[in-house]
């Protein structure tokens, strides 16, 4: 019985920005699952990498979540293909660290874009198929700076946007549950993917490794377990929640443990 409710045999899932870094690990998790799964991201090349390793079944859109029409025809063509969605893994994100003082409007927007306006559009078409067949499941990976703020700022659109998603999740959880659909959000902490990867060997890193309970960034993988159960029917009573996945980072007072 535990098997049979955190399986996603006949579940159809799309993941955003799923050629890479967690949308590659979510991706690949929720196949293994039992899953057939799409993946929606900008580059080809890296979708069709992507698309090699999830196997028959499987299918790659060129995907701009910033952008309605591109947002419309990727969630078309998977209902095209499969006829439902049952599972929608909004992860496509961007991060840019400038001052607020530094920062370009259009910088502030880009991320912006993606970051929440792309969950918007993305929640909008997909709920629409999922409440024609009376269930979904919606899992927008947040941040731990959706639920705080970095230490010096910085982040300003990023720990806006991903604030935002938060907030996302819970009106929209709200509106959608009478459809049968179950909207969560993920706050992971640090991990280490490309988005990171300039902070590997430095200070900060070992700063972030104090600052962490568990002292280690997190892995992909460390994702898989949560994101699993969200879009699962183990959490059909669960919506309107974000769960962090962070180490022990926001349990933690912060003071140096070194």
């Amino acid at each position: 019985m535990p098997d049979a409710l955190f399986s996603l045999e006949g579940r159809v899932a799309l993941v955003t920005g799923g050629n890479a870094g967690i949308g590659r690990t979510l991706a690949l998790a929720l196949r293994d699952a039992g899953a057939r799964v799409a993946i929606g991201a900008r580059r080809a090349d890296r979708n069709a990498a992507v698309l090699a390793e999830l196997g028959n079944d499987s299918a790659a859109f060129e995907l701009d979540v910033g952008d309605e029409d591109s947002v419309e025809r990727t969630i078309a063509g998977v209902a095209e293909r499969w006829g439902r969605l049952d599972i929608l893994v909004n992860n496509a994100g961007t991060v840019n660290r400038k001052s607020v003082m530094e920062l370009e409007r259009s910088a502030w927007d880009e991320v912006m874009k993606i970051n929440l306006t792309g969950p918007f559009l993305c929640t909008k078409h997909a709920a629409r198929i999922m409440k024609s067949h009376g269930s979904g499941k919606i899992v927008n990976i947040a941040s731990v700076y959706g639920l705080t703020a970095p230490s010096k700022g910085l982040q300003v659109p990023y720990t806006v946007s991903k604030s935002g998603l938060v907030a996302l999740t819970r009106v929209n959880a709200v509106e959608l549950a009478p459809h049968g659909i179950q909207v969560n959000a993920i706050a992971p902490g640090y991990y280490i993917t490309e988005m990171t990867a300039e902070l590997i060997g430095t200070p900060f890193e070992q700063a972030l490794k104090r600052r962490t309970p568990s002292g280690r960034l997190g892995e992909t993988t460390d994702l898989v377990g949560t994101c699993v159960y969200l879009a699962s029917r183990a959490s059909d009573h669960v919506t309107g929640i974000c769960i962090p996945v962070d180490g022990g980072y926001l349990a933690s007072d912060g003071l140096d443990r070194g």
